[in-house]
Order: C-alpha cells, then sequence, then structure tokens
C-alpha cells in the first residue's frame, strides 16, 4: 500500500482519489498481489480478501462495476455490480471506480467539490462517448471540471490497426496527431492520454491532469499486453465524510 497512487492534481478538498498498484494483497501468481478483479479466474477468496484491505484502508464503499467498453454511465451504489463503464456520486464516502490493465482510468470531480465521477475508457469507450456520457452525468459546466487521466497503456506501447485510428479521425480529424506509423506495415503507434485530452478539449474541458505511465513497462501496474493472464488494479475518487 505504501506505493500506491495519490493523484496529483488540484481537486478540491474533500475530494479523495487513489491508484492501487500490484502491491498489498493475498492473490498468487500470476495475479500477484493486490489483484482486484473478480472476472481473471482469480481466487474469488483472494479477491474478496484484497477488495476488503482496499475499502478498510479509506473506510470507503466503491461500488464496483461490469466493465464492458460502452458508454453507460451509472449513479454509483455500492449494493450492485451495475453493467456499465463509468459512475458519478454526490455521496460522501461512496467511491467511483475503474478498473484496469492497460485500458486508461479517467477520473473527474466538480470545482465545488460536490461531485465525483470514474470512467473506464478503453479505445472503443473512448471511441464511442464514454468521456463526453460521464460529463453530461456530472451537469456542471465544463469550466467547472477537473481531470484526472490515471495510467494506462503508453504511446509506445499502444501499436494498433488502421481502423483505431480511422475511429477518432472520422469523428475529430484532429486526431490524425495522436496516431504515428508503427515499424509494422500499416499499424499505428496511438496515443490513448492524448486521444482523452483531445475529446475533452472538445467538450471545454481544459483542466486536465495525469497522464505520462505506461501499464506495460511498469511493472508496478497489471498490464494485459504484457501478459494476458493477469489482475486488475482499481482508479477510486470519492468524497471525504
Amino acid at each position: 500500500m505504501n506505493d500506491w497512487l495519490i493523484p496529483d492534481w488540484p481537486a478540491p478538498a474533500g475530494v479523495q482519489a487513489c491508484v492501487t498498484t500490484r502491491a498489498g494483497g493475498v492473490s498468487l501468481a500470476p495475479f500477484d498481489s493486490l489483484n482486484l478483479g473478480d472476472h481473471v479466474d482469480d481466487s474469488p477468496a483472494a479477491v474478496a480478501e484484497n477488495r476488503r484491505r482496499l475499502t478498510d484502508h479509506f473506510s470507503i464503499a466503491p461500488a464496483w462495476l461490469q466493465q464492458v467498453h460502452g458508454i453507460d454511465v451509472v449513479h454509483a451504489d455500492p449494493s450492485q455490480v451495475a453493467r456499465a463503464d463509468a459512475s458519478w456520486t454526490a455521496t460522501p464516502g461512496i467511491a467511483c471506480t475503474s478498473m484496469t490493465a492497460d485500458c486508461l482510468p479517467v477520473l473527474f470531480c466538480d470545482r465545488a467539490g460536490t461531485r465525483v465521477a470514474a470512467a473506464h475508457a478503453g479505445w472503443r469507450g473512448l471511441a464511442a462517448g464514454v468521456l463526453e456520457a460521464t460529463l453530461d452525468s456530472l451537469a456542471v459546466a465544463p469550466d467547472q471540471v477537473l481531470v484526472w487521466l490515471g495510467p494506462a497503456i503508453g504511446p509506445t506501447a499502444f501499436e494498433v490497426g488502421p481502423e483505431v485510428r480511422e475511429a477518432f479521425v472520422r469523428q475529430m480529424p484532429e486526431a490524425q496527431q495522436a496516431f504515428v506509423p508503427s515499424a509494422n506495415a500499416g499499424k499505428f503507434m496511438a496515443d490513448i492520454y492524448l486521444l482523452a485530452r483531445l475529446r475533452l478539449a472538445a467538450r471545454g474541458v481544459t483542466a486536465v491532469y495525469g497522464g505520462g505511465f505506461c501499464t506495460v513497462s511498469d511493472p508496478r501496474f497489471f498490464s494485459y499486453r504484457r501478459s494476458p493472464r493477469t489482475g486488475r488494479f482499481a482508479s477510486l475518487i470519492w468524497l471525504a465524510h
């Protein structure tokens, strides 16, 4: 737990956030050790203990989601596991939660510190509009929103096919700058952080922080591209009690 990340951003007092790492849990290899995903064939008992440790450490109630690479945003509810890729809350102590292992976790809050949200953005969800849908759920003016981009696959590791580039450029020509030709013919290296910033900027949100991580090269994090049989870490945001 000593190496968990605390986002460095100018969030208002009362908004708290954390990104877990692989450390601090009980799961055995290849899920060692703080795997929080209950859908990766890890021991259910280990996942439950890992989640308990997280919950107890911060005295929060995480709202876990069944993430499906879509754009549905739900009101965070720790009593059920909604099929969605983002959640929001205005209730202190409930943590909006995004589980990832290369996809982009995105945390949101308003400048007044009255509501928070978390989104899971793989390239499909990003192209489909999950960040825009999450912004809509906050129901505040774009200039009143702060965003933090958590650990995801970096631009030197994210090789994609032309269909991925086309999915973004078709909607937003300036997205071309987020793709550079790969060493492999016909492929591109994609910058998911830049894509997120461009889409947020298009909605008037420019107070965007974070980025600069790479889950593939940083062993602190689970990475599906590095090892398909792996765990999930969590990015959480909540209002203090």
